[in-house]
């Protein structure tokens, strides 16, 4: 197999059987193996559709989504939906083309520092350095865009990596990541200042505003009378008790609530 045909078949083995693609030149090989009838391609007129179809997909199904973007311009015009993703904590495995070596060095109209572009919205930026590690630098990638909560890996590919002999491939153990059981007593103060009467705010990120986690929001609102907001609210510091507290903006009452 090629680097492209590893990569396209590790992401399989990994659990991603997605791709929303923007593919250039620099890209055919890896666009010839998504013909892997095990991974649905899926073809977007423009990068941001791309990222934020596989956005949406993470968050839809609760799994990874990949996508293939055309070297650092297709990158960024994906990254605003790239920032929605990392905000909402949306695993997203991103595969950015690049030419090859030989091409680079004649510093070709499109060329860009991808890395720069990528590691402000990225958690893990990798450059694959040959087809030999394509299998290993794809699971990684996969590994770190599965962590709880989810996050963001770009894998950049260069075009001779993708064409080059990647070798046979042992199947890599796929990664489980378990969210972490909260301390015991923090369950238990939150759960005193939700029964003492007092205003109170809980403000929910992530995975936590949405699915079975919205709706047991809604039933501690219910029953507590305490207020829900997202992660984006105004003016929040530090308390004693090392919880949130949140300050009420001039239009609003002025109480001033924390958990």
């Amino acid at each position: 197999m090629n680097g492209a045909e590893t990569l396209v078949q590790t992401l399989i083995d990994q659990g991603v059987d997605i791709c929303f693609a923007n593919p250039g030149t620099s890209e055919m090989h890896f666009l010839k193996a998504l013909e892997n009838p095990r991974m649905r391609s899926v073809l977007c007129l423009f990068e941001g559709v791309c990222t934020g179809a596989a956005d949406g997909y993470s968050r839809m199904k609760g799994t990874r989504a990949s996508t293939l973007l055309h070297l650092g311009p297709g990158l960024a015009n994906g990254l605003a939906n790239i920032h929605n993703a990392k905000r909402a904590a949306s695993g997203m495995v991103n595969i950015v083309g690049e030419h090859s070596a030989s091409h680079l060095k004649y510093d070709p109209p499109l060329t860009s520092d991808i890395e720069g572009l990528a590691r402000p919205l990225s958690h893990w930026v990798r450059r694959v350095e040959s087809s030999r590690a394509v299998a290993w630098d794809v699971a990684a990638a996969v590994a770190k865009a599965s962590e709880y909560s989810a996050q963001i890996a770009t894998l950049i590919l260069t075009g001779d990596t993708s064409w080059q002999d990647a070798g046979e491939q042992a199947p890599l153990a796929r990664p489980v990541h378990e969210p972490k059981r909260p301390d015991a007593a923090r369950v238990e103060h939150i759960a005193q200042v939700l029964r003492s009467g007092e205003p109170t705010l809980i403000v929910l990120a992530g995975h936590l505003t949405r699915g079975r986690a919205l709706e047991l929001a809604g039933k501690l609102k219910a029953s507590t009378g305490c207020r829900l907001a997202t992660q984006f609210f105004k003016r929040t510091h530090r308390t004693r008790c090392g919880a949130l507290r949140w300050n009420a903006s001039p239009m609003q009452s002025g109480r001033r609530s924390s958990i």
